[in-house]
């Protein structure tokens, strides 16, 4: 059987280069790794099975966030249970510490900010690109970029977020 092929990259070129961002969208969403690794491995099985033309590798990534945060909003919706984000986090690391941080003020956003928030300022999309991944228009995502920041700001208790 012939392997097939993505925007010209096999299928394991593709979950290597994609899965911290397949990782972090679930991550964002479901605050548990069991739950977050589910979500992963679906998001990647219908990858495979579906196995959709794309353009490039930028149309794959977005396909992949897509699907992804779909996957979380199923699996959410499927099991209520919830396992504190404090089990896998290791806070004793102190290079890691900003990350943490940030990712622990990130979890604390809404999900309708958390989204646009991780999209934007992680995966460094723009808010144009931001607007097709999840199916808003611009301006709507202006707004929740905007409220997600004063969101970050209360969290972090100053106005220097």
């Amino acid at each position: 059987m012939a392997e097939k092929c993505y925007a010209g990259m096999s299928f394991e070129e593709v979950v290597r280069k994609y899965s911290d961002t397949v990782t972090g969208v679930c991550l964002m969403r479901l605050k548990n790794m069991s739950d977050v690794e589910d979500c992963y491995q679906n998001t990647f099985l219908k990858f495979y099975t579906k196995s959709p033309k794309f353009e490039d590798e930028q149309h794959i990534k977005a396909w992949l966030i897509r699907v992804a945060i779909r996957e979380c909003a199923s699996y959410m919706r499927k099991n209520r249970r919830q396992v504190p984000v404090e089990s896998f986090f290791d806070e004793s690391d102190s290079d890691n510490k900003d990350n943490l941080d940030i990712s622990w003020a990130l979890i604390k956003t809404p999900s309708k900010y958390r989204d646009v928030l991780y999209l934007h300022y992680c995966e460094e999309y723009k808010v144009k690109e931001i607007a097709q991944i999840i199916g808003a228009k611009e301006n709507t995502v202006k707004s929740l970029l905007r409220r997600g920041r004063e969101i970050l700001r209360k969290i972090y208790g100053g106005d220097d977020a």
